[in-house]
């Protein structure tokens, strides 16, 4: 005897089950296209929409993210290119510096000029008593030098970011205007100077910063600076270069 309370051999079709009738036979409504005219999906505007129309409305979403990301990376090259310009005037302008003076005067003027920020210092380390500051550059004996600023006269990478109102005057004439700051080791085996940069903005320089602007102008003046300082005494000249 049949049981009158079980179900039909044909039970109805679960959503599951679609979906990987549908999964496994993409080609489905190739074979049955007219379908894809009835199909409607909500949309934002709250009235449903054919599939068609669906797929035209993300291809319009997806080609306007990529002009908007064409948009930018367009405008990060132009950023690039400018910087590149005014960092190669800049590193033009220190190579016919012919004194410590004439070096961080440059910098100086073209930062603030070229860069629009609020101004650079070049702090140079001495071995004994150092001489009175001028102009843009200011001297530091070298065991002061590392009780204020420590491991940083260790590192190679530019510091960025807010600092210490320690760091901020031994740096600048004007620390209570230094908002933010760049601040990069010279290195010539070892660290033979500071180059700060200052913005008023606070977060106008941060720790996520690229560097290598930064670099390259640590790197000219690692090379430019031990010569110009040493016939004046104002530092020894590092061991590795003694034997030349």
């Amino acid at each position: 005897m049949t049981d009158p309370t079980a179900e039909p051999a044909t039970a109805g079709v679960s959503e599951a089950d679609v979906a990987e009738y549908l999964e496994a036979n993409p080609d489905f409504f190739e074979r049955h296209e007219h379908l894809l005219q009835k199909l409607t999906l909500p949309h934002d505007s709250g009235q449903a929409i054919s599939l068609v129309e669906r797929q035209v409305h993300l291809f319009r979403e997806q080609r306007d993210a990529l002009r908007e990301e064409l948009s930018g990376l367009i405008g990060i090259a132009r950023q690039n290119d400018q910087l590149f310009t005014r960092s190669k005037r800049l590193l033009m302008a220190l190579l016919d510096a012919r004194s410590v003076e004439e070096v961080a005067a440059v910098l100086d003027e073209t930062i603030r000029g070229e860069f629009q920020l609020q101004s650079a210092s070049l702090t140079v380390l001495t071995d004994g008593e150092p001489p009175s500051q001028c102009g843009a550059v200011r001297y530091l004996e070298r065991e002061k030098a590392r009780e204020v600023f420590g491991d940083v006269l260790d590192e190679s990478q530019p510091l960025f970011g807010r600092l210490r109102d320690s760091h901020r005057e031994a740096l600048f004439s004007a620390p209570e205007r230094v908002g933010s700051a760049a601040v990069i080791p010279v290195r010539r085996d070892e660290c033979v100077g500071l180059i700060a940069i200052a913005s008023e903005d606070e977060g106008y320089f941060h720790s996520s910063m690229g560097s290598l602007f930064m670099t390259y102008i640590s790197d000219t003046l690692g090379r430019l600076l031990p010569p110009l300082l040493a016939p004046e005494g104002r530092i020894a000249m590092p061991d590795a270069e003694a034997g030349h």
